[in-house]
């Protein structure tokens, strides 16, 4: 397991892994996929895996995924949780001829408690920067992902300009087939 290498990384691997489940097909159907997003995500082989691994990240995902529709005060609960049960004391580490990086979950930890103690940590310090309101769902009646919007001034409400184009263009027709006043 490599570095907790910054902040922005933490979070991305948050919502990514979130994303992994909506109303598109399931993207963790094998630990083979669970390999590649970890690949995808900056990690280096080797990564082992096998189904109890993809059943833990599945889990993991499901115990985020909460996070961005609760209330704050739930919210924190939930990432409070999860820091008390899988992350730990920070520490250096240089495992496997790797550079020096920091670790926040347990040593020996399974790639299923890796992922919980470090997107908990990055969710949790995003929050305390720029509040829950800055972690959200996607707008778009069609579409489940979430995302992160460090923006003060420009409220984001959509997880891509596509789904904002797309939840723009249905409204201007249902107006335009609503007829004249409507």
């Amino acid at each position: 397991m490599e570095s907790l290498q910054t902040p922005d990384r933490l979070i991305r691997l948050a919502v990514d892994l979130v994303n992994t489940r909506t109303r598109d097909p399931e993207k963790l159907t094998s630990p083979a996929d669970v390999r590649q997003f970890l690949l995808d995500h900056g990690e280096s082989d080797p990564i082992t895996l096998d189904e109890h691994d993809l059943a833990e990240v599945r889990e993991v995902r499901e115990l985020l995924r909460p996070v961005f529709h609760a209330e704050p005060a739930e919210a924190a609960r939930i990432l409070n949780q999860l820091l008390a049960e899988y992350a730990v004391r920070p520490y250096l580490s240089d495992h496997d001829g790797s550079p020096w990086h920091l670790h926040v979950a347990k040593p020996g930890a399974t790639w299923g408690q890796w992922l919980a103690a470090g997107t908990a940590l990055g969710l949790a310090g995003f929050a305390a920067g720029h509040g829950f309101q800055a972690l959200d769902t996607c707008a778009a009646p069609d579409c489940e992902r979430v995302f992160v919007n460090p923006a003060v001034r420009r409220p984001r409400r959509f997880c891509t300009p596509t789904c904002a184009g797309r939840t723009r263009v249905a409204s201007h027709r249902a107006r335009r087939s609503a007829g004249p006043g409507g």
